[in-house]
């Protein structure tokens, strides 16, 4: 069932995008080469308390961290970890907030120091191909128009969409319905009503979008051992258009 949104809840839930927002920013000057990610969880677990917010994934199926930090060939759901970021690599940093009861969803991909120039396309590209799904989160379109529009772009430049890892309905759950796939036919899927709150968040790849698992179950990476990114808000649906509720100009 899909649980939609009064205006007072979507306040409540800009508010919790505001913070995650913030954390955003704050990352965006901290990562640079010798950076740990480790430092980073370390960062964002303290700058939650401090503004009396919670990580809201930390303990969510036995996940141990207030960050997902995941680097180059890894899609999604990397462990912070203690070794240093190097000159070239991208990271991508993923979390949930809990603020006053209210939960938002963002993640973001970060060049370290000087990338190639295909890393930094990838980079433009999946982040070009999130505002092209938001651009689609419209009353009356269906879920299928959002996922088509980020493939035929993606797909477009060259690049591959992951299909194992989708974006989702998210209130007082993580996860709730609806499933928000980056790919598929338009005109298919629930259609987009008022009140909706969902996130949108595409894994685009340089080359195949099949993944596989790494042993400690959560980690996935590209099969082909090729780069992954990934740009991820949440967003409400209004009658005058999708509100960024994770919207880091609004931090």
């Amino acid at each position: 069932m899909i649980i939609l949104k009064s205006e007072r809840e979507i306040e409540q839930m800009k508010e919790a995008g505001k913070v995650l927002a913030s954390v955003h920013k704050q990352l965006s000057k901290m990562i640079k080469p010798g950076v740990t990610t480790w430092e980073i969880e370390e960062f964002v677990d303290s700058y939650l308390k401090k503004v009396g917010a919670t990580p809201e994934q930390k303990g969510y199926k036995g996940y141990k961290y207030a960050t997902c930090a995941s680097i180059n060939d890894e899609i999604c759901h990397g462990f912070p970890r203690k070794d240093p970021l190097k000159t070239g690599d991208i990271v991508t940093i993923d979390m949930v907030v809990n603020y006053q009861g209210a939960l938002a969803d963002s993640a973001w991909s970060y060049p370290v120091g000087q990338i190639s120039d295909t890393a930094q396309r990838l980079l433009e590209v999946t982040n070009k191909s999130l505002y092209i799904g938001i651009e689609q989160a419209q009353v009356g379109n269906r879920i299928g128009d959002i996922g088509h529009a980020i493939q035929t772009y993606v797909e477009g430049e060259g690049f591959s969409v992951v299909r194992d890892f989708i974006g989702h309905g998210i209130g007082v759950a993580i996860h709730e319905k609806p499933e928000v796939p980056h790919y598929g036919l338009p005109g298919k899927g629930p259609r987009i009503k008022e009140g909706m709150v969902f996130t949108i968040e595409p894994m685009v790849n340089i080359g195949t979008y099949r993944m596989k698992m790494d042993n400690n179950g959560w980690t996935a990476r590209t099969e082909d051992g090729q780069l992954s990114a990934q740009y991820e808000h949440t967003i409400a649906i209004t009658k005058n258009g999708p509100i960024i509720l994770t919207d880091q100009d609004e931090a």
